[in-house]
């Protein structure tokens, strides 16, 4: 009886799709076109597309370069295919606010109650009392 548990086990583990767990090693996927540009002034343009279907371009800026408030803005797409086979595709901005990816596959937050913004509102138009301390 324990040989046939022991056997079952065996074909099931051989049987099994481990498709996702066992991947061929993407790390060395070719690169089938690279095109990159640099300014002096610190201005960029790449773009890259690998062998197994990675997309990506970006360009970035420097934004008030002459001044103590200089700052870098890079906007760009990337595509790729999900492990699971879904196509990826989304843009971004990344500049002195963040990254800000903007893409049909990633989450989006719900809606703020109403609720929420009457008191959001309320508290906007009645600020708190500035109390002054006597000694």
């Amino acid at each position: 009886m324990k040989f046939l548990v022991v056997l079952a086990v065996a074909v099931a583990c051989a049987a099994a799709d481990v498709s996702h767990i066992v991947r061929s090693d993407e790390s060395q996927a070719p690169i089938v076109r690279s095109d990159y540009e640099q300014q002096p002034e610190g201005h960029f343009q790449y773009a890259y597309e690998t062998g197994n279907g990675i997309v990506s371009q970006a360009e970035g800026v420097v934004k008030n370069a002459a001044s103590e408030n200089a700052a870098l803005e890079v906007k760009g797409t990337v595509r790729y295919t999900a492990p699971d086979g879904t196509p990826i595709s989304y843009e971004y901005v990344a500049n002195e606010n963040g990254f800000q990816p903007i893409g049909s596959h990633l989450p989006v937050p719900p809606p703020i109650p109403e609720q929420i913004l009457r008191g959001l509102q309320y508290i906007a138009d009645h600020p708190a009392p500035v109390v002054k301390k006597t000694v």
